[in-house]
């Protein structure tokens, strides 16, 4: 299996317990969660709509939500995606195990999750 992954989805997926915009999109995420975590799943990855985007409602002509939240979410990727090659298809339980080594403390992720509306309820960050 092949995901296609945002890079602020790398950090979301450790953290996902069953919540979501809609019943649709929990079902995508939890799906998505599961592959990656199967031996043989590689991930590109990219700061654009991925497999976790398709099933959100909030996705409105290839923007989340809007351009202002559109473009902060490109900044919450490009932050993640500073630290790995993204030109690169990975072994999705390397990477996995790759960005929990690098995104190991809240200060390392407070310009990606400080203002996410899911931190409450987010495992990844709670356990930080």
């Amino acid at each position: 299996m092949k995901l296609v992954l945002r890079g602020h989805h790398l950090l979301c997926l450790q953290g996902f317990q069953g919540y979501g915009y809609d019943e649709n999109f929990v079902k995508n995420m939890t799906k998505i969660n599961n592959e990656r975590k199967s031996e043989g799943t590689t991930v590109l990855l990219t700061n654009s709509p991925d497999d976790i985007c398709r099933s959100c409602p909030n996705l409105k002509n290839n923007l989340c939500q809007d351009k202002s939240a559109n473009e902060r979410i490109i900044s919450m990727d490009n932050e993640v995606l500073t630290h790995l090659d993204t030109t690169k298809e990975y072994n999705s339980l390397d990477l996995f195990n790759q960005v929990e080594n690098i995104f190991n403390s809240k200060e390392s992720v407070r310009e990606i999750c400080y203002n996410c509306m899911w931190h409450d309820e987010c495992l990844f960050y709670q356990n930080l």
